[in-house]
């Protein structure tokens, strides 16, 4: 079309604007017989409005999506819609590997500690701006700057300086060698002519945003739908696809629901609700391995861990996995030890803390806890027990949750679950956490169990842990990367974060009209990843 989305009338981009929620609208009445089973009204061919006098086809894609509050890559994990809306000067391919993206290509200078990228020319910001080196010197600064508090901060700790040699061209000069470095240039870059001088966390931007992207935001209705339109523009050549709409929907069953009755093209679903579409027509159903899993985060800032903390391995003891894993999600994943199993430096010979209900009473006695006719355990007449919180909406996490509960309270520890309506990270005594990364180790690991780092959330601390994820890090000698990630699996191990309780893998339903999606791809946390590849899907 040729940039017609940019340049057309503001009259004519309004009735664009208009089209896209009457056809949203019209998805959501589909049951009344206005949309087949299994295809949303709106993925229908429709006619468009941008050349008068002359009928496009247009496509749309309507994914079920949890809510979003800001559009802030740099600060925030986990969207999924970041991939769609922004580029990194790297990216990850089908494997899992590194490519070029925003920078065509790059070096290093393992004398200086320096990468420099190669930046492609004549790309344009969603607004028509010139991407530049500065853009990129701009964003990593941002993250860096511990007045802005992103979560991302430890991922380029290790940068000293960042240099603009040219407008195409920038270099990283590193205090010391991070071998993910790559990876962590697949932050999405954001434009500096739009956030200069605005509030990284707070700046009405991340409502609006501008990226580089295959697609634009073009509407926002708060709580309903987020309207993306492809980018005529794209460096890398345009989607196939031309409109995604993230549909709100926050709860795993109205997911269900919506996708049934022909509301929604694609959304990830708990296992036992995407059981129902195995075999139905007009959909198709994508199992997907990840390396997202679930877990028991203890809140060591909580005084009743620094009470309990040896405990913990009893905790973990008390919890047959597997029983959790077949009856929440229908044993679609595996069994969780620690943060590496599906990573090259998994080390297996870590202790498993298999469900062992006898070692687990046996760790509180050794303890000094003595269990009271009430059934439960106590130490200096106080209760052993916690209350496990849980993100609203979010049904196999609770699933989870409760079964852990019901698992400990067999063996003699308190343990209830709430879901309170915001999630208080400091006053909380334990939370049902998810991680993982499909990426290179240091990702979710260094700022997950760091001391002090930007996601460790459980304020846990270990001197050796520190240490040996360190070395990790700045060794690109696989033996050498082995073993210390070895030695910090098993500190680890001695010294629990987490209860680990299991890999869950990403079930996505999908019309049998959508076509492209890559399901050998492992996924990461929230099932993210999905999109890696979304230019060259279809719509039928």
């Amino acid at each position: 079309m040729n940039n017609r989305l940019k340049h057309i009338s503001t009259q004519t981009k309004a009735l664009t604007r208009f089209l896209a929620f009457f056809c949203m609208a019209a998805a959501l009445t589909a049951c009344q017989g206005k949309a087949l089973p299994g295809k949303s009204a709106t993925s229908q061919e429709a006619t468009s409005p941008l050349a008068p006098g002359q009928a496009s086809a247009i496509t749309t894609l309507i994914y079920g999506s949890n809510d979003y509050t800001r559009i802030n890559p740099a600060m925030d994990e986990h969207g999924e819609i970041n991939i769609l809306l922004f580029n990194g000067l790297t990216a990850h391919d089908g494997d899992n590997q590194v490519v070029p993206s925003l920078a065509k290509s790059w070096e290093f200078d393992p004398a200086s500690c320096t990468y420099t990228f190669h930046l492609e020319e004549g790309v344009r910001w969603h607004d028509g701006q010139e991407f530049q080196a500065e853009d990129v010197k701009f964003t990593i600064e941002a993250i860096m700057d511990p007045e802005n508090g992103s979560e991302n901060a430890p991922n380029y700790e290790d940068v000293r300086e960042i240099t603009v040699i040219d407008s195409h061209t920038v270099s990283f000069a590193l205090d010391a060698p991070n071998v993910a470095f790559l990876d962590y240039m697949a932050m999405p870059i954001l434009p500096k002519h739009l956030l200069e001088g605005e509030d990284m966390q707070t700046s009405d931007f991340f409502r609006s945003p501008v990226g580089t992207g295959p697609y634009e935001l073009t509407d926002w209705d708060e709580g309903q739908a987020i309207t993306l339109t492809k980018n005529e523009d794209y460096f890398k050549g345009p989607a196939k696809i031309d409109r995604l709409i993230f549909k709100i929907v926050n709860d795993d069953n109205a997911k269900t629901m919506q996708m049934q009755s022909g509301e929604l093209d694609l959304a990830l679903l708990p296992p036992k609700d995407a059981e129902n579409f195995h075999g139905r027509e007009g959909y198709q159903v994508y199992r997907m391995q990840t390396s997202d899993y679930r877990g028991i985060l203890f809140n060591f800032h909580n005084e009743y861990w620094t009470a309990n903390r040896d405990l913990i391995p009893a905790i973990c003891c008390g919890l047959d996995r597997q029983a959790i894993l077949d009856a929440v999600v229908l044993g679609h994943g595996i069994t969780a030890y620690g943060p590496l199993q599906r990573n090259v430096y998994n080390n297996e010979n870590v202790d498993h803390y298999d469900y062992d209900p006898a070692r687990a009473e046996q760790i509180l006695k050794d303890a000094g806890c003595v269990k009271e006719e009430d059934g439960f355990y106590y130490r200096d007449g106080e209760k052993i027990g916690f209350v496990l919180s849980v993100g609203a909406g979010d049904q196999v996490r609770l699933d989870m949750a409760q079964a852990a509960a019901q698992q400990l309270r067999q063996i003699g520890i308190d343990c209830t679950v709430e879901v309170p309506a915001q999630v208080d990270w400091g006053g909380q005594m334990a939370y049902l956490i998810g991680w993982g990364s499909p990426f290179d180790a240091d990702d979710h690991t260094y700022k997950v169990f760091g001391t002090g780092k930007g996601a460790n959330y459980s304020g846990y601390s270990n001197e050796k842990v520190d240490r040996y994820l360190i070395e990790a890090r700045r060794s690109d000698d696989r033996e050498v990367r082995e073993k210390a990630y070895d030695r910090f699996q098993e500190e680890l191990a001695a010294d629990p974060a987490f209860a680990f309780i299991a890999y869950v893998d990403a079930d996505y339903v999908a019309v049998s009209g959508l076509k492209g999606i890559a399901q050998d791809t492992v996924m990461g946390h929230h099932g993210v990843g999905i999109f890696w590849n979304v230019t060259e899907w279809t719509m039928e």
